[in-house]
């Protein structure tokens, strides 16, 4: 048996798959210690765990260590007269109107950060050698006295040359042995000295954290007979071992977001679906990313808590806009909605659990789009008239009713979705109206026919169980690693050199799979180089066919970087200006095998209640339904709300919906 369980903020989400059967379960997160949460999946799911062969899992763990400052303490260490590169960072405002702006806060604390001697140039030559006898006289001694959990080593130009960062490893592990070290030549081998002195410090910030979280998991997990294979999602859309991603903790920040995408996008890929939008609406937030030809589009960089990180990871943007995001009047009287959310404790007013705030899940029920008696297949009450109380005073602030408050919190948090999916196509060079809208978490199809209204989009495909299409993703995702090293050339010397920076990066990764278990053979690689015109401050990604890499050409090169140029600013074709490139990436993908078949199971009483729903500043007449008495090629045509054990969907006036052979529900205006 194969399960996946991701951890959310307000759910824990488990899908099993063996036997010829697909077991979906649903529980409360568990916030101070999420491992909890996963165990009690499993076992409300009735699985045995000494039964499982694959356990793929993903966490909100790095991600809440990095927002909530709960990580290790750390020490940074830089190269002499470097010391202050987290404090100094950017020139940039992000608020440039607010006179009391204050840049973010690193990670570490600058009585926390060290300087050791050394030099090396950008081509890597040595110019300085390391000053060891330094490093054991002062070093030493500051980490033995500083009660630190991890070390952070990024020197000048470490990414050129990792000598004097391997060296000082060394040192370390001889002198404070079980203190954790990361190396900024093993996490990011680019250049901008901020942006990797910022990825190397938050990486070793969460990495005890990760291990400590793993291994009490692990140990649960084997006291109950486990012995099959732990895996956990990567924020690039890609699972590796548990025992890698110890390594690697970095890239574990977004893990829950980026198995949405990979579910969504497999899922949807059964009804022929290739180019899409996803659209994951949870508890706290919701995430949207662009999927072109089946494959989610990938950034170089991203940022948390306003720091920012250089790893590969989905080009995944998020807003606070979940199900219990909290709806507010701020101080000039204008209603907000997010990004503070009621979570899981208490949670939204109608929960029962102690909340009083108005939420978005709570104007929902005001709405009668969630039926009390139908909530989570019913498996949950809710109280409606604490929803409805909890909207008192933004009704009476602005004169409504309490119905058409409810509307309105709901109207405002599809407009903050809306900017967001605008900010991943239209900001991205990007059509919606070409895509077809794939929403999933508890949230997503319920809101889904209102966004794409106003986007313009025709077409929207919403998977079977689409409350746990997260957990899903993680056993569709393949293992995935990524190499990548910063060496500026122009663009004439590329083909030649760039084929051997390729190849070398593509040996390593090779390596590294075969140190995890997984045979190099049957590896797939992407390859792609950063490239910008001469002059310009950033770089855009160009794949190129790695079929033929040694016989690219400059035109190869250039014509690539052209129409990425093009695509995003919409202009370049032509130019005639001097080309350089700035990095080379390698792409490692272990194929999974065989997806795990996602389909509802049909088999429940096809009967129909009618119940009205608050749409459009009116109660309609509307039909409820279960979600597993749909049929295949079964239409609807009229205004529906169509309940599932995970999620539920409206289908307003204007849309007609079509459940297809893959059990997707296809939904088409009208």
């Amino acid at each position: 048996m194969r399960v996946g369980i991701e951890v959310g903020g307000t759910f824990t989400d488990l899908v099993a798959v063996g036997d010829g059967k697909i077991t979906v379960t649903k529980v409360p997160s568990t916030p101070h210690s999420p491992d909890i949460g996963a165990l009690n999946a499993l076992k409300e799911a009735g699985i045995k765990i000494d039964t499982l062969s694959d356990l793929a899992h993903g966490s909100t763990v790095a991600t809440n260590a990095v927002l909530e400052r709960k990580g290790a303490k750390v020490a940074f260490v830089a190269t002499e007269g470097f010391r202050d590169i987290l404090f100094l960072q950017r020139h940039d405002r992000r608020s440039i109107y607010n006179i009391k702006y204050q840049k973010p806060e690193p990670v570490v604390a600058r009585r926390d950060c060290f300087e050791v001697s050394e030099r090396i140039l950008a081509n890597g030559d040595v110019v300085e050698a390391l000053n060891e006898q330094a490093v054991r006289e002062k070093l030493i001694p500051a980490l033995k006295a500083g009660g630190y959990g991890a070390v952070a080593i990024c020197l000048l130009n470490g990414y050129a040359n990792p000598v004097h960062e391997n060296r000082l490893l060394e040192l370390i592990e001889e002198s404070v042995p079980g203190l954790l070290v990361t190396r900024s030549s093993e996490i990011v081998r680019i250049f901008r000295e901020f942006e990797r002195a910022s990825t190397t410090s938050l990486s070793a910030f969460v990495q005890p954290v990760i291990d400590n979280y793993l291994g009490r998991l692990e140990s649960n997990l084997k006291e109950d007979g486990f012995k099959g294979h732990l895996t956990v999602m990567q924020s690039n859309g890609g699972r590796l071992p548990a025992t890698a991603m110890r390594r690697s903790a970095i890239t574990a920040l977004f893990s829950g977001p980026a198995a949405g995408v990979v579910g969504a996008a497999r899922q949807s890929s059964k009804s022929g679906f290739e180019n899409l939008i996803t659209f994951d609406m949870g508890g706290t937030s919701t995430d949207v990313c662009l999927v072109d030809n089946g494959r989610p589009a990938l950034t170089m960089e991203t940022e948390i808590g306003g720091l920012p990180v250089m790893t590969p990871v989905l080009d995944i943007v998020t807003v606070g806009g979940g199900g219990g995001s909290i709806a507010w009047i701020d101080d000039g009287g204008m209603l907000r909605v997010g990004p503070q959310s009621a979570g899981a404790d208490p949670g939204p007013a109608c929960y029962g659990f102690g909340g009083k705030l108005p939420t978005v899940t709570d104007a929902q029920v005001v709405r009668g789009a969630v039926r009390p008696e139908a909530f989570l297949g019913g498996r949950m009450k809710i109280d409606v008239e604490a929803a409805r109380n909890a909207f008192t005073e933004i009704a009476d602030h602005f004169g409504m009713t309490i119905d058409e408050a409810a509307e309105s919190v709901v109207r405002l948090v599809n407009s903050n979705i809306v900017r967001a999916i605008q900010l991943v196509s239209t900001e991205r060079g990007r059509d919606p109206r070409d895509y077809a809208l794939v929403p999933f978490g508890g949230g997503g199809p319920l809101h889904a026919a209102s966004i794409a209204e106003e986007l313009g989009i025709e077409t929207i495909c919403i998977p079977p169980n689409a409350g746990v299409i997260s957990a899903f993703g993680l056993l569709a995702s393949d293992f995935v690693k990524f190499g990548n090293r910063t060496q500026k050339m122009p663009m004439k010397d590329g083909p030649v050199e760039g084929a051997t920076i390729f190849a070398e990066l593509r040996d390593e990764l090779m390596e590294e799979f075969k140190q995890m278990g997984l045979p190099a053979d049957k590896l797939e690689f992407t390859y792609t180089a950063d490239m910008r015109f001469v002059g310009q401050a950033f770089e855009l990604g160009v794949e190129l066919p790695g079929d033929r890499l040694k016989s690219l050409t400059v035109k190869d090169f250039g014509d690539g970087f052209e129409e990425a140029h093009f695509r995003m600013f919409y202009h370049g074709v032509g130019a005639n200006r001097p080309i350089e490139i700035v990095s080379f990436r390698v792409g490692a993908t272990y194929p999974v095998g065989e997806i795990p078949d996602l389909r509802s199971t049909g088999d429940a009483a096809h009967s129909l209640v009618e119940h009205p729903v608050f749409d459009g500043g009116e109660w309609i007449s509307c039909q409820h339904m279960a979600s597993e008495a749909l049929k295949t090629g079964e239409k609807i045509d009229k205004p529906t709300i169509i309940e599932g054990s995970t999620a539920t969907t409206f289908v307003p006036a204007g849309w007609h919906a079509e459940l297809d052979d893959a059990s997707n529900l296809i939904m088409k205006r009208s």
